[in-house]
This record gives C-alpha cells, structure tokens and sequence, in this order.
C-alpha cells in the first residue's frame, strides 16, 4: 500500500482522537466547575471552542480525501 494511501486513514483517525480528547475534557472541565471553579472551566471551554470551530472543516477536508477518484 503506497504512503499517500495511508495519509486519508490516518486522519481520520488523529480527527477520532482528538474528538474523544475533547469528550474526556469536557467531562472533566463539568466536574471541576461543579466543585466551584468557574475560572478555569472557561478557560479550557474557551481552548476547546478552537476544536469545536475547526471540526467542520476537518470533516469536509476528510470526505474530500477519502472520496473515490
């Protein structure tokens, strides 16, 4: 299998990843500002607003490489 047959997957799956790493920060971020934190929630929801912003076109560049030719 040639490299640039790899590069679509690959993506794919840094993107999963980095989706389940928002998740498990999210989860944290709710337990934390239960616990009266404010100040640092916002800040890792502001973080995590870059993620939540780029997702789209992350998606779309994907469907663009892993459509057939």
């Amino acid at each position: 299998m040639p490299h640039s047959d790899l590069l679509p997957s690959l993506l794919f799956k840094i993107n999963e990843n980095q989706l389940a790493l928002e998740a498990a920060i999210m989860e944290l971020t709710l337990w934390v500002e239960q616990r009266g934190s404010t100040e640092v929630t916002g800040n890792v929801r502001g973080a995590l607003q870059t993620i939540d912003k780029n997702e789209e076109f992350v998606k779309m560049s994907l469907a663009v490489l892993m459509a057939p030719e």
